[in-house]
């Protein structure tokens, strides 16, 4: 597959708004998902960071469904031709937290679409820039980056090596993830991507070693290692998605505080960061 020459500026600009009543299931289920038996949750409750990902939620139907699982282009996300699709990264601002049990919407709106020729083939990049209102009041800001590419040569199993030690005032936290935690974000999240549940799909069509965690699990449990650590509100955050880790074995996650902002990383079991993360103290 070459370089699309298909122009898609058509698409830049392109909206779409959402509307959730932010009820309090879905919060519950993620913190049964992420073991947090200690915070008590309930309508009034302030959303933790990064949680309004179970909201908002894409609800294409079943027959809508493109063979790897995502729902078929051309709709709001324009029909890129490259078959994998990635969530690289993403910059936050949080203005106030969103509230559980009261209505939110998001506006979504289709920033910028940038084609390349890269080593492993043509890539697309789709930046998706989120608002989430509550009582019409922004609460929080988000610009998303979506990657397609084609397909390009299989993903060797990383090798496990010991970690290197982490710096004296660091928070580290080691993940086994399996395919319960996978398939239990995949639903929190309605979530169908084949390669974060279907073992022969993602291993013989999209050649990885093992099922894929997914990128927003990462995110989600780097900033879950900072709200269990300080009490301070955020203001910002920030991930970019650097390599695949797979449910082969543990990763760790590691965040150093430095005064009003903590840089985080996730490393494979190769030593290798998979995702790195900031965030900031308001």
């Amino acid at each position: 597959m070459t370089e699309s020459t298909t122009d898609f500026a058509e698409w830049i600009g392109r909206k779409e708004a959402t509307d959730d009543d932010l009820s309090v299931s879905p919060t519950l289920a993620a913190a049964a998902t992420l073991d947090d038996r200690l915070t008590r949750f309930e309508n009034g409750s302030a959303l933790p960071p990064l949680w309004h990902w179970f909201y908002f939620l894409p609800r294409a139907p079943q027959s809508q469904l493109d063979i790897d699982g995502h729902p078929k282009r051309g709709g709001f996300m324009p029909p890129i031709p490259y078959p994998r699709r990635m969530f690289a990264g993403s910059r936050m601002q949080f203005h106030r937290p969103l509230i559980i049990g009261q209505p939110a919407r998001r506006e979504a709106v289709i920033r910028d679409i940038k084609q390349k020729s890269g080593r492993s083939g043509s890539l697309a990049f789709v930046s998706v820039v989120c608002s989430y209102y509550q009582n019409d009041v922004l609460c929080l800001e988000e610009e998303q980056d979506i990657v397609y590419r084609e397909p390009g040569a299989a993903v060797a199993n990383p090798q496990v090596i010991a970690w290197s030690p982490a710096a004296e005032n660091a928070w580290t936290k080691i993940v086994t993830p399996d395919p319960r935690l996978l398939f239990r974000f995949s639903a929190l999240t309605f979530n169908a991507h084949r390669i974060h549940y279907d073992r022969p799909y993602a291993t013989s069509e999209e050649g990885y070693p093992g099922l894929v965690v997914h990128g927003p699990l990462t995110a989600v449990l780097l900033m879950e290692l900072v709200r269990h650590h300080a009490a301070r509100p955020v203001s910002k955050f920030s991930f970019r998605g650097l390599a695949p880790l797979f449910d082969l074995a543990p990763f760790r996650l590691v965040g150093i505080p430095n005064d009003d902002r903590v840089s985080l990383e996730a490393h494979g079991p190769d030593g290798s960061v998979a995702m790195s993360a900031s965030a900031e103290f308001a």
